[in-house]
């Protein structure tokens, strides 16, 4: 009798799950035998939390017997699950390998962290991959909470981590059908660059026009690019229209704040520049 845990993450070999998060066990018998069932038992710290009885069903034409078991756990701690089948007439005693899984709350650290982390670059987010909650993994968290319309600061509460783990909260473009080109959201002061295909390549925190100062909204070409730094601090600039460009900047707060330019953070800027190309388009909306 086998045991595999499915709907778990696995970081650096282990299974990981969340608390209160549904997860299962499945397991398959060999030889199926109609009417036996399977006894699976959950286990913390050596003390048992759960038994669940289950009925065999027949798969692979017959020759092995399935069961699925599913689990939730309000607490951390790492769960072991083994299953038994008790003998019968019909079938002797079969006992199965053990299953360890990390039941982990949703807070940053250790293997939260570096999942977190791969949640939002599944996503798009231009994000870090250290392990650790760095500067990249802060702005990155600020793209994802203006995508999602949420409070905008630079901590991932544990609300945040459930959703990015559960994969939710993608940016979405809004003309993927413009083939090769960037989109800015002023209302959400994002940055989103999109494939040929109308895929998401990666989304990144922006300021945009201030009021006085205002982005200007439309439709445009890429018609020159400027590596480095200039004499008003602009840096690694794409230009779409007139003095309008997409640069990095010392100051990207969280508001609309430059002169007209979309600004994107200094350690952001140069792989902006570098995957921009000369007559690509931008889309600039609200």
């Amino acid at each position: 009798m086998t045991l595999t845990a499915q709907k778990v993450m696995r970081d650096s070999g282990q299974r990981v799950a969340l608390t209160r998060t549904s997860w299962r066990v499945r397991g398959e018998l060999r030889p199926f035998v109609p009417g036996q069932t399977v006894v699976v038992r959950f286990l913390r710290n050596g003390r048992e939390i759960h038994e669940q009885t289950e009925q065999l069903r027949s798969i692979r034409g017959g020759a092995a017997g399935e069961f699925l078991t599913g689990f939730r756990s309000r607490s951390a701690g790492r769960v072991v699950v083994s299953a038994v089948h008790l003998a019968t007439p019909e079938l002797d005693t079969v006992r199965s390998e053990k299953v360890r899984v990390n039941v982990m709350r949703p807070m940053l650290g250790g293997s939260i962290t570096r999942l977190f982390q791969k949640g939002l670059a599944r996503m798009k987010y231009a994000v870090s991959r250290t392990g650790v909650f760095d500067s990249a993994t802060v702005r990155a968290v600020m793209a994802y909470r203006k995508v999602n319309g949420m409070p905008r600061s630079y901590s991932a509460s544990e609300s945040i981590v459930r959703r990015v783990l559960a994969g939710k909260g993608a940016f979405k473009p809004k003309y993927p059908g413009d083939s090769r080109h960037v989109e800015a959201d002023i209302s959400r002061q994002v940055l989103a660059l999109v494939t040929r295909r109308g895929r998401v390549h990666r989304v990144y925190h922006t300021s945009t026009g201030a009021p006085a100062t205002p982005t200007v909204l439309g439709r445009f070409r890429v018609y020159r690019k400027s590596i480095g730094t200039n004499a008003v601090g602009m840096v690694h600039s794409s230009y779409f229209i007139r003095g309008y460009a997409i640069h990095g900047y010392p100051s990207v707060p969280i508001y609309p704040a430059s002169h007209g330019c979309l600004r994107v953070p200094i350690p952001d800027a140069l792989a902006i520049f570098r995957w921009i190309r000369l007559g690509d388009r931008i889309d600039v909306y609200s």
